[in-house]
């Protein structure tokens, strides 16, 4: 049975995450170039976003006894198979798991037009995400009444 008092607690960090980012207005293109602190600020806010949900994804598969994920990319592998989020979105969070790797690991050096774009452009889908998860726990609930 899934922790939901864990996973709204979750989820309420990831919002505060995404508010941090989108309340840097001051930070555009120029600074974000020009300036370390703002770049660290935007790169480790992102890696803490993905994080939650990463961690977020990994209770539900867990509680659930779901099948265990290979990778962090099977892992939105796992969640889709149970209808917890759509397929056609599975690219969508599996390129959040790579970036997410990107990050953390430094496989490559990290393009700075790749991750100002998803500072910019992208907080979406994390809110995307949570909304999902969501509607999942507001069915389980609805499931157990």
């Amino acid at each position: 049975m899934v922790d939901r008092a864990l996973i709204l607690r979750k989820l309420e960090m990831l919002q505060e995450y995404i508010n941090d980012l989108k309340s840097a207005k001051d930070i555009n293109w120029e600074v974000y170039q020009h300036d370390l602190r703002a770049r660290r600020f935007v790169e480790r806010t992102l890696h803490l976003c993905l994080e939650e949900i990463m961690d977020i994804a990994q209770h539900i598969i867990s509680d659930e006894g779901l099948r265990t994920p290979q990778s962090y990319r099977d892992i939105f592998v796992v969640l889709a198979e149970n209808e917890i989020i759509p397929k056609r979105d599975l690219d969508l969070f599996k390129q959040m798991s790579s970036f997410r790797n990107i990050l953390v690991h430094h496989y490559e050096k990290i393009d700075d037009a790749i991750v100002y774009g998803i500072f910019k452009r992208h907080l979406k889908d994390m809110e995307y995400f949570k909304e999902l998860i969501l509607v999942f726990l507001k069915r389980r609930k609805d499931e157990k009444t």
